[in-house]
């Protein structure tokens, strides 16, 4: 199952294990549990800490890893290959005792609270997103007794999946209950269970000093920019809601130059470690409401957090990114997650065998439906243009598949469904305005993406699309402003393309520091003397 180099490399993480653990599996006759007891002797033999030994459970196949002779332990029901064998991991590890490298404030947190609070997370193992969760839960379950996780592969228990209506994931259920969809950080999962700790973070950040160079935004674009920043010695700090940004949606990503090929996930996490290697200080699930441009009082630019706290800056770098478009009709909103998805990737194995829609004809439309096929029963691609607008190769490719029928000229008007789950999706042929409508399961939303500029509008100038508006130096409507990536008029919005203009725009920042009046540079020099 593992092949050499794999095990090789597993071997090695193996000898960090401290005390000795337990793989304690609950099997049956399927296919599946043969196939976990065939991973788990591959671990045993790769350490003489670990070993294998029988147990039950209601979820078969599924495996407990325990730290030996303790209650320390974290579940998984299924076999966490794919995306999820990351978590395997680093499960095997911290049950062994290897330490984390969360923050100490953190794990205080998470040691403090009262349980039981018994978590379940339904994941896809070609989810992108779920290894974050299931992650951060295992640890919790490590750090706090009170706290227990069982990770479910969602693909193998359908039975499951389809009792609790799981039309996303990863999904998340406290004590039997909902308790979160999509991606979460640990910082995320600890601050809605404690209530008082955003307005705890929210009186940190307002109690920073000002910054030379403040980045709104912690895509390709901000991380890029911050590190410019930071390599000139100057005071740098990035507010966002997310380290990683829209690239931690992406699967596969096959032009980064010098990378062959890595995915979101793994390049977000780069991002942040180089970003964490200059001190930058970033301050994260953070979402920016307004901005107030500089006064002549003090020259420092605003930035009001939606937490309720402000931080000020000599120069701003706006790189807040773009998000996937809404088709904004009827029925999406309600049915968000149960059955309207923006992620073939991760949820497409949830339709396994049902019949879905794409909407857009794109690469990224086209694309989603050719991975889909692969999957589902049926899909029906809908295009609003007379033609599809991606890449004659994915074109050819997805006429090559006898599961997909494509609709052009084609307006979605209303998303059905039975007020639990999706049932349809009405459309209009847009040459006769005659109106159709489709039985299935699951609608896949590819039609571009929309800049996140909301909280801009009257501070800097803005497109008629909302991009923000700059110079080839990266500068906006507003001195002292400077804007990067996906969130500007920059054309062709690619990883490459957002790095090279935070850098850009980090380096104009500073010409523009260096060329502030003399009183104000003095002004700012004792300030940071005296920080």
């Amino acid at each position: 199952m593992l092949d050499a180099n794999l095990s090789t490399q597993l071997q090695g993480y193996l000898t960090k294990i401290v005390h000795p653990i337990e793989l304690i599996a609950a099997l049956d006759d399927s296919e599946g549990s043969r196939e976990l007891l065939g991973l788990l002797r591959q671990i045993e033999a790769l350490s003489d800490k670990v070993t294998v030994a029988a147990g039950d459970d209601a979820r078969r196949p599924s495996f407990l890893i325990r730290r030996a002779g303790t209650d320390v332990a974290v579940r998984f029901a299924g076999v966490p290959l794919g995306h999820e064998f990351t978590s395997l991991v680093l499960a095997l590890l911290q049950v062994g005792g290897h330490p984390s490298k969360l923050a100490q404030d953190v794990i205080a947190q998470i040691a403090a609270f009262e349980g039981p609070l018994a978590f379940e997370t339904y994941f896809s193992l070609s989810c992108q997103n779920c290894p974050d969760v299931v992650q951060a839960l295992n640890l919790m379950s490590v750090l706090n007794p009170q706290i227990t996780h069982v990770a479910i592969e969602g693909g193998l228990f359908q039975e499951e999946v389809a009792a609790r209506s799981i039309l996303s994931v990863p999904a998340i259920f406290l004590n039997g209950e909902p308790f979160g969809q999509g991606r979460m950080t640990v910082e995320q999962i600890v601050s809605k269970l404690d209530h008082g700790s955003a307005e705890k973070a929210a009186a940190r950040i307002g109690a920073k000093d000002a910054f030379d160079v403040l980045v709104v935004g912690g895509g390709p674009a901000g991380a890029s920019a911050a590190i410019y920043a930071a390599r000139k010695g100057i005071r740098t700090g990035i507010a966002t809601e997310r380290m990683g940004g829209q690239v931690l949606d992406t699967m596969s990503i096959e032009n980064f130059i010098s990378v062959p090929l890595t995915e979101g996930p793994r390049l977000a996490g780069d991002l942040e470690r180089h970003v964490a290697e200059y001190g930058v200080d970033v301050m994260s699930q953070q979402r920016a409401a307004k901005l107030i441009p500089a006064s002549s009082v003090d020259g420092l630019h605003e930035v009001q957090l939606e937490s309720g706290a402000s931080l000020k800056a000599r120069s701003l770098i706006l790189a807040t990114g773009a998000r996937w478009r809404q088709m904004n009709v009827p029925g999406e909103d309600a049915y968000r997650n149960k059955g309207v998805t923006y992620c073939p990737h991760c949820d497409g194995p949830l339709f396994k065998g049902k019949r879905v829609a794409v909407i857009g004809g794109g690469n990224s439309g086209v694309e989603a439906a050719i991975d889909l096929a692969g999957v589902v029963a049926h899909v029906t691609l809908i295009e609003y243009a007379a033609d599809l607008r991606a890449d004659a190769v994915l074109q050819r490719k997805l006429a090559s598949l006898p599961n997909v029928k494509v609709i052009t000229s084609a307006m979605t008007t209303e998303v059905d469904g039975d007020g639990t789950r999706v049932t349809g999706l009405t459309y209009k042929d847009r040459n006769h305005d005659a109106v159709h409508q489709i039985e299935l399961e699951g609608i896949f939303v590819q039609i571009g993406l929309i800049p996140n500029t909301e909280w801009l509008r009257e501070a800097v100038a803005l497109t008629p699309h909302g991009e923000i508006e700059v110079d080839h130096r990266g500068e906006t409507s507003v001195p002292g402003i400077f804007g990067a990536g996906d969130v500007t008029t920059v054309p062709f919005k690619q990883i490459v393309i957002a790095m090279g203009e935070g850098s850009k725009a980090s380096l104009a920042a500073f010409d523009h520091l260096i060329r502030l009046p003399l009183e104000t540079e003095v002004d700012a020099a004792e300030t940071m003397l005296a920080a």
